[in-house]
Order: C-alpha cells, then sequence, then structure tokens
C-alpha cells in the first residue's frame, strides 16, 4: 500500500536503489507473508497503534534499521527490542503516530524521514493491539538517545548486513510449544511480534539469506519470565 494518512508517496524517485525491491514489494503485496490477523471470535475493538521500520544508511556499516529496547517496566511486552512505535491518539493516522512515537522514543527528528509504505495491519497478542507498520527511509539521520527510561531503556542502529548474518540467525521456542524467528544482535535478542515483521520485510526487500531454520532454541529464562508477566498483567496503556 502506498498511501498514508490520505496522502500519495513519492517513493522511485526518491529512495536509494537498495531500497527499491522493498519498496515494490509493498506497492504489490508480494513476499510480505498472510500476517497476523485478530481471530474473528474475539469480541470488543483492539486498540489501535503503528511502529516505524525505519532504513537508513551508516557510511562504513551500510543500511541499517532502527529499535529501540522496552523499558522491563512497561506493562506490555517489556524488555523487548521493538520498532519505535506506540498507541494511536484521537484523530491522529498511522504515519503521524509512528513518527511522532519515534521522536518521542528516540529524539528522532522527523523531518528527516520519508515515509514510502505502510503494510497490512497486524494483530498483537496479548496486548490486543492492532498495529500498523510504517515503512520509513532515513534520508537525512539525526542524532538518537533514550529520551526516556521509563519506556526506552536503549535506542541502537542494527545493520541489515548483521540482521540476515546466518550465525545470527535462529527458531526460538516458547513453552507453549510454538516458536518463531529470531535474531541475535549484539546484547539485543528480537523475538516475537518484531522478528515475524522484521522476517518477512526482509525476505521482501531481497537481503535474506540462507540460515539453519532447524536451528531451535527455548527463550532464555530470563525473557520468558519477562513474557510471562507480560501475559498475566491487565490491560494497560502503555505508549
Amino acid at each position: 500500500m502506498n498511501v498514508a494518512d490520505g496522502m500519495g508517496l513519492q517513493i522511485t524517485d526518491a529512495l536509494p536503489a537498495w531500497l527499491l525491491p522493498l519498496a515494490r514489494a509493498v506497492e504489490t503485496g508480494e513476499g510480505l507473508g498472510p500476517g497476523f490477523r485478530r481471530p474473528e471470535e474475539l469480541g470488543g475493538v483492539p486498540r489501535r497503534s503503528a511502529v516505524l521500520i525505519l532504513f537508513g544508511e551508516h557510511p562504513v556499516d551500510g543500511p541499517d534499521v532502527l529499535f529501540v529496547e522496552r523499558a522491563k517496566t512497561l506493562r506490555n511486552h517489556p524488555g523487548q527490542p521493538a520498532f519505535p512505535g506506540g498507541k494511536v491518539d484521537p484523530g491522529e493516522g498511522p504515519v503521524a503516530t509512528a513518527l511522532r512515537e519515534a521522536n518521542e522514543e528516540t529524539d528522532l527528528d522527523p523531518a528527516g524521514v520519508r515515509v514510502f509504505g505502510i503494510l497490512p495491519d497486524q494483530y498483537v497478542w496479548p496486548s490486543d493491539f492492532l498495529v500498523t507498520p510504517v515503512l520509513g527511509w532515513w534520508h537525512t539521520p539525526s542524532p538518537v538517545r533514550v529520551r526516556d527510561t521509563r519506556e526506552v531503556a536503549s535506542v541502537a542502529r542494527i545493520a541489515v548486513s548483521d540482521l540476515v548474518d546466518p550465525a545470527n540467525r535462529l527458531r526460538m521456542s516458547h513453552p507453549s510449544g510454538r516458536s518463531g524467528p529470531a535474531f541475535e544482535a549484539g546484547s539485543l535478542l528480537i523475538w516475537g511480534f518484531t522478528a515475524a515483521l522484521l522476517d518477512g520485510v526482509l525476505r521482501a526487500g531481497g537481503w535474506e539469506r540462507p540460515w539453519d531454520t532447524e536451528r531451535i532454541v527455548p527463550l532464555p529464562q530470563e525473557v520468558l519470565a519477562l513474557a510471562v508477566r507480560d501475559v498475566a498483567a491487565p490491560g494497560g496503556e502503555d505508549s
């Protein structure tokens, strides 16, 4: 989809060549996977949120992606690496939300970002959020940092080359029996919803390299403890 908040997005004339395959995949909807759908039997209305999948280009390390590590004290998804983002405010569209939240979490200057696509809404359980992923090109990078330690523990730009390195790829298993893609990125373990979304984006962009999909590792105990607390916590209004 190439329409955001009611405004057309200019794509091919404003992106580096290495981002064009992803932009075209977003336009056609090909190669991005089926996504996460909210079960029809669930009642009520899910909460809306948006995340910013922001691609930059480091002068030495090449293309990279911006991540935050959520504070361990948050009610929803504590301690997990994630894309910047949060809940949609009244009267706000997903692009405005993603850019505002990225600014509030990392001090990112939204003027340096060109949005080039929006992915279909993705459902996140157990927080009951319907998340709109927004794709951005960081054409004029600004310094980033943790603005509020109550929400964010760290901010990192991670090279695409590190994310697709087969040595850093694995599947992470949950005691429920489910497993999904994961990434080891320095001190960060990217798993769950963020890893699944990242996996599809990297594949659609043509960056994925063959990796051992049979390498399945249990969630570390400290990560599992936070995940269990997340499931048990009452609904909250984390940003």
